[in-house]
This record gives C-alpha cells, sequence and structure tokens, in this order.
C-alpha cells in the first residue's frame, strides 16, 4: 500500500518578488470583498470594512500579513487609543474578518510566497472591550414623552418657520408611535403611505435595518397609535409648503427646504430630524437628564406597546427585529408591572369564577 503524498506549509520556495506580492495583495482583498458579498453583506458593511483594513495597512506600511501582536499594540494603544470606541471596534473586527478570510483561504499559498503563516495580530490580550451589549437606552415615562409631544405641537403656532417645524415634529411623532428608525424615517416616500391597507392603513418601509449588515429589509408596518391621524394632518396641511406634485414618483414624505436640480423638494436627512427632536427635548422636556434621541423613542414605542397589551411577536413585527431577543432588549416596565400584572390577573380569575370572561 503506497503512501500517501503530504503537503508541507514549510516547502521551500524562492521569495516572491514586490510585484507578485502586490498583486497577490490586491488579489485577496478582491476576493475578500467578493467573498463578503457572496454571504449576503449589505455594500456599505463591505465598504466600511475596507476601509478600515485599508487605513490599518496605511499606517502600517506593509501587507496587513506581516502585522505581529506587537503591531497590533502599538496601533490599538497609541494610534488610536483615543478613536471613538466605535472605530476601534470596528477596525479590529475587520481585521480579524480579514486573517480568518487569508487562513481559510490563502494559507498555503501565502506561505509560499513569503514564508508567513496567517495569524490574526488581534488577540484576546489586545482586543478592543466594548463588544458586548449596547447600553440600556431607558426611555422617558408615557407622561413626559406625551409633555414633550404637547409643548412642542403648541409651540407651532408661534414657531418662525412652521413647515420644516411641522415636519419635525410630525416624523418624531412616527418614531415614537410606531418605532421606525430615524433613517426608515427620513426615506420613507409620499406613496409610502398605504391608507387603504388594513383597518388603519400602513407605512411601506422601504429601508429597514438588516442583521448583521446583510441590507435593507422591507416591512408593512400598520399606523396603530394614532400615527395614521397624524400622518393625515401633516400630509394634507403641511406637506403642500414644500412641494406641489403629490403625484411625482419618489416624492419624499419628509421634505427638505432645499431643492432638487429639477426644482422638487429634496429628502430631509436624518441628522435634521435628530438635531430637532433633541432641541425640543431641551424645551419642552427640561427635567429628563438623558438625551432624547430616535432610537430612545424606538425603545419607548416598544415598552408603551406592550404595556397595552401587545404581545412580543407582534411587537417584533412592528420594529423590524429578526430575532424576538433583541425585541426584550426595547422592553422597559415601570417598577409596579410584576404588581399590576399579578392584580390584573387575580381580576381575570376573579372575572371567570362570575362568568364574565372566557
Amino acid at each position: 500500500m503506497s503512501l500517501a503524498v503530504v503537503r508541507d506549509l514549510r516547502e521551500v520556495r524562492s521569495p516572491a518578488g514586490p510585484g507578485e506580492l502586490a498583486a497577490f495583495e490586491t488579489d485577496v482583498l478582491a476576493g475578500f470583498v467578493l467573498a463578503r458579498a457572496a454571504a449576503g453583506l449589505a455594500d456599505a458593511t463591505i465598504r466600511s470594512d475596507v476601509a478600515h483594513l485599508v487605513q490599518a495597512r496605511a499606517w502600517f506600511g506593509r501587507p496587513l500579513w506581516d502585522m505581529e501582536p506587537s503591531d497590533a499594540d502599538a496601533y490599538f494603544g497609541t494610534v488610536l487609543r483615543d478613536a471613538a470606541k466605535g472605530t476601534r471596534l470596528g477596525r479590529s473586527q475587520a481585521l480579524r474578518t480579514y486573517f480568518l478570510f487569508l487562513e481559510i483561504r490563502h494559507k498555503i499559498e501565502l506561505h509560499q510566497l513569503t514564508g508567513r503563516v496567517a495569524e490574526c495580530p488581534v488577540d484576546e490580550m489586545n482586543r478592543p472591550r466594548g463588544a458586548g451589549r449596547a447600553a440600556l437606552r431607558i426611555p422617558p415615562s408615557a407622561v413626559q414623552v406625551a409633555a414633550l409631544f404637547a409643548g412642542w405641537r403648541a409651540e407651532l403656532a408661534t414657531c418662525r418657520k412652521f413647515a420644516p417645524a411641522a415636519r419635525n415634529y410630525a416624523a418624531s411623532r412616527l418614531m415614537a408611535d410606531v418605532g421606525l428608525r430615524v433613517n426608515e424615517a427620513s426615506h420613507l416616500d409620499l406613496n409610502d403611505v398605504k391608507w387603504e391597507l388594513g383597518r388603519f392603513g400602513k407605512l411601506h418601509v422601504r429601508k429597514g435595518k438588516g442583521a448583521r449588515g446583510s441590507g435593507p429589509r422591507e416591512r408593512m408596518v400598520p399606523l396603530i397609535n394614532n400615527a395614521g391621524q397624524t400622518l393625515r394632518w401633516f400630509v394634507q396641511d403641511v406637506w403642500s409648503c414644500f412641494d406641489t406634485d403629490h403625484t411625482r414618483p419618489g416624492a419624499p414624505l419628509f421634505c427638505s427646504e432645499r431643492r432638487n436640480a429639477d426644482g422638487s423638494a429634496a429628502r430631509a436627512g436624518n441628522e435634521t430630524l435628530r438635531a430637532a427632536l433633541a432641541a425640543a427635548a431641551v424645551t419642552h422636556l427640561p427635567d429628563w437628564p438623558d438625551r432624547v434621541t430616535p432610537h430612545v423613542l424606538r425603545h419607548f414605542c416598544a415598552s408603551q406597546l406592550y404595556s397595552g397589551g401587545m404581545d412580543l411577536v407582534a411587537i417584533q413585527a412592528t420594529l423590524g427585529h429578526v430575532w424576538v431577543s433583541t425585541t426584550m432588549n426595547y422592553i422597559h416596565v415601570q417598577a409596579t408591572h410584576i404588581e399590576d400584572a399579578w392584580t390584573a390577573g387575580q381580576q381575570r380569575a376573579a372575572d371567570r369564577l362570575k362568568g364574565l370572561a372566557p
């Protein structure tokens, strides 16, 4: 019986020249991009990973496969020491994914060309911390949010620019009522409001966030929580202040005062809506110690829907979460929730005994 031929990574080969190494580095990066696209990641996610790799490569000055743990120590410990947490985490994850790709796809070829074995320089000792669960965003109470919007709406009668103020109010109200992300709200078109669907009308959310960067996930969101009433007021009384052509394909729901090249109204940006909400909260919610953001309103919406009796699966569908476990992180109950739930259960049991409940 013959013995199989085993190929050793340490097989001797003449060193590759600079041109061959440069071509190999380019091919590896192109293969990395293609593999991540094949995995279903959104283009924006792939571009972000590549940008992280390019910046690390620019600092290092050599192909990334030459990077040692000591180099990563210097990079994250000095160059990125004061960078934002998201930047440090993003760069670390991009490097880890890139080296995993090298190990899986190019381990033998890399060793033959360079004599190196692919090994990630980011390890458990120098990996930037903070990749755990995000900090809780405890939302204001229902009374506080009601006071915020009541004060904001009253301000519309005397504000200097009614149309943009009313737009900002309506967009924030929509986020609080049905839990839209700010990016989802800003990308809504006028035609995405489907008044005729369901009992309340629905929103066609085309730019829903994808899980793990997998691209937009569309969903239909019912206009519950009086969201339909707010939108009807905005479309009928405010929208025409920005544009007059309701039938124009792609006309944004929340318009900007800026104009497109064809004279039509442009789309209001995410930061415009964020800044308006923050400013309104400073004025009308002064007792709230933290910054009120669109994401805080999303947590508020989930909590209110749950306290109002909506089940977790329905809230998950409303918010556009892939996993119900994610939805559970958005729900914050009042301190008396246990007592209230027990009391309600006792009342239902008493009603069943009296024949008043099924």
